[in-house]
């Protein structure tokens, strides 16, 4: 379903914010070749609790010698990838404060092979957490979209936080990496 031919006219609470952040999705991303993005999944409403959000940004998806990472005169020259695919998966009690939206980027296929994820202090890299994105602060998190927007600008280093101060980066490792100013998107 469309969002133009959903039928809002009853919703409330809840439901009504999830219509909203749908059509705000619809409205701000229409025509733009960098990012699209899908419905994965809807409540018993029908309305999107889940988005696939692919991003067709170059950027970086990693580097040479990695496990050598941060090891001085070891060099890391960055390797590159032109799309990635985030998940935006909204918890049952959205938008109260205590459950933020989860954006996490794919790091696997269907099949289970490895695809790239973004290299970026403020999304994980390594581990079990791989692929988690880091944006929501209280005091700056508006609504999907700017979400949504705000980690285009990760993919396009035109954001992010590496210093080891509050906000923590999300990965240090990576953190470390552009701290020492190999950064060449």
């Amino acid at each position: 379903m469309k969002v133009e031919e959903f039928d809002s006219s009853k919703l409330r609470g809840r439901a009504r914010r999830l219509f909203h952040e749908w059509q705000t999705l619809e409205e701000g991303l229409r025509g733009r070749s960098d990012i699209q993005w899908h419905v994965q999944k809807t409540s018993a409403e029908g309305l999107p609790v889940c988005y696939l959000i692919d991003y067709h940004i170059r950027s970086i998806c990693g580097v040479t010698n990695v496990e050598h990472l941060n090891e001085p005169g070891v060099d890391n020259e960055p390797l590159y990838a032109d799309h990635f695919r985030m998940l935006l998966e909204l918890p049952p009690n959205y938008p109260q404060v205590d459950a933020p939206p989860r954006l996490h980027f794919l790091t696997a296929d269907e099949q289970g092979q490895p695809i790239p994820h973004p290299w970026h202090p403020n999304i994980r890299y390594f581990g079990e957490m791989a692929g988690r994105v880091c944006i929501n602060m209280a005091d700056t998190y508006t609504d999907l979209l700017w979400g949504v927007r705000r980690v285009a600008s990760y993919l396009r280093y035109e954001t992010f936080h590496a210093t080891l101060e509050p906000p923590y980066p999300e990965d240090l490792q990576v953190a470390a990496w552009v701290r020492r100013g190999e950064l060449r998107v």
